[in-house]
């Protein structure tokens, strides 16, 4: 049989089609466009979404035995606000997770309502980029629109809504909108009651690996697919990406040196820290996880090497470092703020510990390692909990470099996996519709069977002691200058 895995992203949805056997037939990618209405808003139209990812889908499939096509699922861009009314028409444009309108209400539920009732409800705290924030800027900026609400919705699930005509979602999706009781996996009666907004406008949670529907006849005709084509609820992009890595079940780790990092660990069991520090969230496997996010990691080496030393040779100027664990400069990589672990987004990337001696080569090592001291603050956090690691998977355009992957092995102490296929949340939303249609019996099982590591990357014990001595002066950095760093905002 065949699946069609969707990832929705925010500059273009991602289609793959693969096998029962987890062999990738076909990958298509559609773009549609990104709007910016003021300064610090991102929305999109979800009709766009729509219209592409028919397009897309009728030519992933064109060369394809169609008969075979048993089962689509997602993964999606997380914590986008869609809004339909009574006619499930979508009422304004998505305000999306890059989205930063939403400061005065985050204020409000952070310093009003307060942190820890947040966390007591949801595990989490309030973000800009949440939903929950967003509904209330809808409630009190556009009360008209928020009148006319009978359907709230993630990006991804419209398009699940629209295949098959069920307003679902799933729970690791949901985690991310502040509405959600993550540990009971069930929407939060006080949440909605804090956004003004009765539960039946939210739609019916699944698992992301249970069936919510099979396409609408209609939608079959339209894209030359059986009728019984089962949709799988699907999950938030980094839970897809985390299935497409095999990062489920206990105690799993997955590193992503995207534009953006995170450091992903499933669990069997909820866990909270006491500062929120990390992101608590239902798991796409039945389970949860716990996640760090950062929001400039590679785009950090992208902006060094482009924008301040102009060249695009990443790899030849990455030859001329050599010493590793013995670079005296420090860079703390908060180019567009922090999430993780310190929640600010007035923190600013810095350079510190130059001397008339330090070369580009130390600048760009420095750059490197610092996105790896970061992922180490969460790390540290997880650690906090009871949570102890010995390796972990690594994928994004950053885990292409091996000096990269030897540092990352080093800073956190960990055996770095590297894995055969790298599609993200696309391969892990084809793997969870074969879970749907019974291919498997479990994420788990469909895991094992598909996700092959082809590389394992040592750390090494003289390495590490040199890091864990640097790591000691990169973590005194960020208090030393958060004053500072409120002040010249």
């Amino acid at each position: 049989m065949l699946y069609i895995g969707v990832d929705l992203g925010t500059s273009a949805v991602k289609l793959l089609l693969m096998d029962s056997e987890g062999k990738i037939k076909n990958i298509v990618s559609k773009e549609y466009p990104l709007y910016f209405p003021h300064p610090g808003w991102s929305e999109q139209k979800p009709e766009d979404w729509w219209e592409q990812t028919v397009i897309g889908i009728k030519e992933l499939i064109q060369d394809a035995d169609r008969s075979q096509i048993a089962g689509i699922s997602f993964g999606g861009q997380m914590h986008g606000l869609v809004i339909l009314d009574k006619e499930d028409k979508v009422i304004r444009p998505a305000i999306l997770w890059n989205d930063g309108r939403t400061f005065e209400e985050c204020d409000y539920l952070n310093n009003v309502i307060g942190k820890e009732k947040l966390s007591e409800y949801t595990a989490n705290i309030s973000f800009t980029g949440f939903t929950a924030p967003k509904i209330l800027w809808v409630k009190n900026k556009e009360p008209e629109n928020f009148a006319k609400i009978e359907k709230i919705m993630l990006p991804k699930d419209y398009i699940a809504y629209k295949l098959t005509g069920v307003h679902c979602t799933d729970v690791s999706d949901a985690s991310g909108m502040l509405l959600f009781d993550v540990k009971n996996r069930k929407w939060s009666k006080e949440m909605c009651e804090i956004c003004g907004i009765s539960e039946d406008k939210l739609a019916k949670c699944y698992e992301s690996y249970e069936a919510v529907g099979t396409v609408l006849p209609e939608v079959a005709e339209m894209l030359g697919i059986p009728a019984t084509c089962i949709v799988a609820a699907g999950a938030g992009d980094n839970a897809a990406a985390a299935v497409g890595t095999g990062t489920v079940g206990d105690n799993m780790c997955n590193i992503s040196l995207g534009t953006s990092g995170t450091i992903f660990i499933s669990s069997k069991n909820f866990g909270v820290d006491k500062f929120n520090a990390l992101h608590s969230f239902a798991h796409a496997d039945g389970k949860y996880h716990l996640m760090g996010c950062m929001l400039s990691a590679a785009s950090c080496n992208k902006w060094w090497m482009d924008e301040i030393i102009g060249t695009k040779n990443y790899a030849e100027e990455q030859k001329a470092i050599e010493k590793l664990g013995e670079n005296h400069v420090f860079f703390l990589p908060y180019l567009m703020g922090e999430r993780s672990p310190h929640n600010n987004p007035n923190a600013r990337a810095t350079f510190i510990g130059m001397t008339m001696d330090s070369t580009r080569a130390d600048m760009t090592q420095a750059v490197l390692e610092g996105v790896g001291f970061a992922l180490r603050d969460s790390l540290e956090v997880a650690k906090s909990l009871g949570i102890k690691l010995e390796r972990t998977k690594i994928c994004g355009g950053g885990a292409k470099s091996p000096l990269w992957k030897k540092m990352i092995a080093n800073i956190l102490n960990l055996k770095v996996d590297v894995i055969e296929s790298e599609e993200g949340p696309a391969m892990g939303g084809a793997m969870l519709a074969a879970v749907a249609c019974g291919e498997y019996k479990s994420v788990e099982e469909i895991a094992a069977k598909v996700v092959k590591i082809v590389d394992t990357v040592d750390p090494d014990p003289e390495l590490v002691a040199k890091y864990e001595a640097r790591y000691a002066q990169f973590k005194e950095i960020y208090p030393a200058c958060k004053e500072l760093f409120n002040k010249i905002q």
